[in-house]
């Protein structure tokens, strides 16, 4: 078994983002995306990584921070942030 970890390297708004989505993911429809229970694991591992790892999903301005880092994270994206809106 080879049990070399991997180090992935997130910006904080896409952390925030990510652990939002992580978090619907299992009371959507896009949960059954997920046909092996063996992948459960490491989206929880993830998710629970970036709840320990950011503060600010308790604060009471949550929806503004989350809000404002999509923002950053779409403008960064250019045109394909718009084709996936549209």
């Amino acid at each position: 078994m080879d049990d070399t970890e991997i180090t992935i390297t997130l910006t904080s708004d896409e952390a925030l983002v990510l652990s939002d989505w992580l978090e619907r993911v299992p009371m959507t429809d896009l949960s059954r995306l997920v046909d092996d229970p063996a992948a459960w694991a490491p989206i929880h591992k993830l998710a629970g990584t970036l709840d320990k790892a950011l503060p600010g999903i308790f604060a009471a301005d949550y929806a503004e921070r989350l809000d404002a880092a999509r923002r950053r994270l779409r403008e960064t994206m250019g045109s394909f942030a718009e084709e996936q809106d549209g």
